[in-house]
């Protein structure tokens, strides 16, 4: 079993070269990309994606996947824009050569049950799969507090409810901390079969806070075991949150990152794991 690992290269500044410097300082020879230049992916244009693209070609660095924030809006919000945002997200993931997008459940109203919604999150994620089926790609749905896909069984109801070979998982272990939900013990089984992606931070479930794989509450160890067994061969992605964590993403800086990425190699080579 080899794994590729990536990361959030944001999380190490805002610059792209100091993403790809510190990228190549740990041999991480692919980033996910949420934002570069202080601008959200969402929002980049055509000549911002050349710029981005000649910079990771000249660093032989290749995107494993989006780190969009589509699905980061409440679940009341109209839904067109937020399928035409999409629709320029999918035309820039085909630019940069991956074929995977993060997205989220849309935010239910605090106090509301999200099972009140459930029919009105379904129908618009399968309109947002139908867009990704359309373009070549699948959606990575990450579990996230405060969003319909919280816990394993709702993310679980709703891959399976829209039913597309679009939308599969990607699994964090440090928002299922947040939530509350033991990682590997409560959420592993339920979503490995839909399993498209891995986020790799980790989080103390007294306080919540994000700290590096393998020190925290959410059963890295155990969940990185399991995937070994079974043969996954996907992306890994850094998503540190060392430094700063917010609704929308998170900061590290160089120093947090490369201590979050040696900590994943080590938890890697002690399962005997290979990484590229």
């Amino acid at each position: 079993m080899t794994v590729t690992l990536s990361g959030f290269a944001d999380e190490i500044s805002p610059d792209p070269r100091a993403q790809l410097a510190t990228l190549a300082a740990e041999s991480i020879t692919h980033l996910e990309l949420r934002s570069a230049w202080s601008v959200n992916v969402a929002d980049f244009t055509g000549e911002r994606v050349a710029a981005f693209r000649a910079m990771l070609d000249g660093a032989g660095v290749r995107v494993s996947a989006i780190g969009s924030p589509i699905g980061k809006i409440p679940i009341g919000a109209p839904l067109g824009p937020e399928l035409d945002r999409m629709r320029r997200i999918a035309g820039t993931a085909r630019e940069l050569g991956t074929t995977i997008i993060r997205v989220f459940s849309f935010f239910i109203p605090a106090g509301e049950p999200p099972e009140q919604h459930r029919t009105q999150v379904i129908d618009r994620m399968a309109a947002l799969a139908e867009i990704a089926a359309e373009h070549g790609l699948v959606l990575a749905h990450e579990n996230e507090k405060e969003i319909f896909g919280d816990t394993p069984g709702r993310c679980t109801d709703l891959i399976t409810s829209v039913n597309s070979p679009a939308l599969g998982a990607t699994f964090d272990a440090a928002n299922f901390v947040q939530c509350g939900v033991r990682p590997f013990d409560e959420a592993y089984g339920l979503l490995r079969p839909y399993l498209v992606y891995l986020q790799v931070k980790d989080a103390l479930a007294a306080t919540g806070e994000v700290v590096p794989a393998g020190q925290g509450d959410g059963q890295v160890r155990e969940t990185l075991a399991a995937l070994r067994d079974s043969g996954f061969e996907g992306f890994m992605s850094l998503e540190p949150h060392l430094a700063q964590a917010g609704r929308y993403g998170g900061f590290s800086g160089p120093e947090g990152f490369i201590r979050a990425a040696r900590s994943l190699k080590f938890i890697l080579n002690e399962l005997g794991i290979s990484w590229r």
